[in-house]
């Protein structure tokens, strides 16, 4: 069916019914905010340690001197040639928010089960020049819920997006949120898997107001359908000119 052509003032009597809604959807999101930032907190106990540029680092290290700390569980395994296309997706919008958020007391760190050196050769080919260290030698993913062993898998009762499921994969992905205190006690405050990271991703927001939407139309209805590794799509050149730090 063509689309409706109209009259400009038809037009903006259509788009201020729209704003009503928009208008819903906002104070909608401003209230669940609220409910998230009320949400209980879970003291950490357990000591992680994790791999990084810098050698070994806690989980306190992680926060770099701020009091918040989000962790990007990159679905990224061991022996894997490079990291998952939507993670990457994700990782592609980070680099320029970091000097915002870590200027408003938060620091970012992206979070893989591959070693240190497999992290390090996939983030310089990326050109990211955000934190990237490695769990490999903790169970920090296997608690997290974003890391399954193969008898999880087999048993059909992975717990994931807090529910138990068949269908997951050796890595899913997730966002896992921290906070320090001043005596350097340690909480998780949230976690959000799946389409719960689709908020952080701002190409999905801009492409929200486009006429065709995001427009994934192929046989899994998602982002695989379309999205590359952003060195892979046609004409684009790899991403050494821009080696990362």
């Amino acid at each position: 069916m063509p689309h409706p052509i109209v009259s400009r003032d038809q037009w903006i009597a259509a788009r201020e019914q729209l704003l009503i809604e928009e208008k819903k959807l906002t104070r909608l999101r401003d209230r669940l905010n609220a409910r998230r930032r009320e949400l209980p907190w879970v003291k950490v106990d357990k000591a992680y340690v994790f791999d990084g540029p810098n050698g070994k680092e806690t989980l306190a290290d992680l926060f770099a001197g701020r009091s918040q700390l989000v962790v990007r569980h990159f679905m990224f395994g061991p022996g894997w040639e490079e990291g998952c296309v939507g993670c990457s997706f994700w990782a592609d919008h980070l680099d320029g928010a970091l000097a915002h958020l870590e200027h408003h007391d938060v620091s970012v760190v992206v979070v893989s089960r591959a070693p240190l050196s497999e992290i390090e050769a996939f983030r310089r080919r990326m050109g990211w020049r955000f934190k990237f260290v490695s769990s490999h030698a903790s169970d920090f993913n296997y608690d997290y819920h974003v890391s399954f062993r193969p008898e999880d898998i087999a048993s059909g009762n992975a717990f994931y997006n807090f529910a138990k499921t068949g269908s997951v994969g050796e890595e899913m992905p997730g966002v896992s949120v921290f906070f320090k205190d001043l005596d350097g006690e340690i909480v998780h405050t949230y976690s959000a898997f799946a389409r719960g990271n689709e908020p952080m991703l701002g190409t999905y927001q801009i492409l929200d107001i486009t006429p065709k939407g995001r427009n994934e139309t192929g046989p899994n209805g998602n982002l695989t359908d379309w999205v590359r590794h952003h060195d892979r799509y046609d004409g684009v050149e790899t991403a050494s000119c821009c080696t990362a730090d």
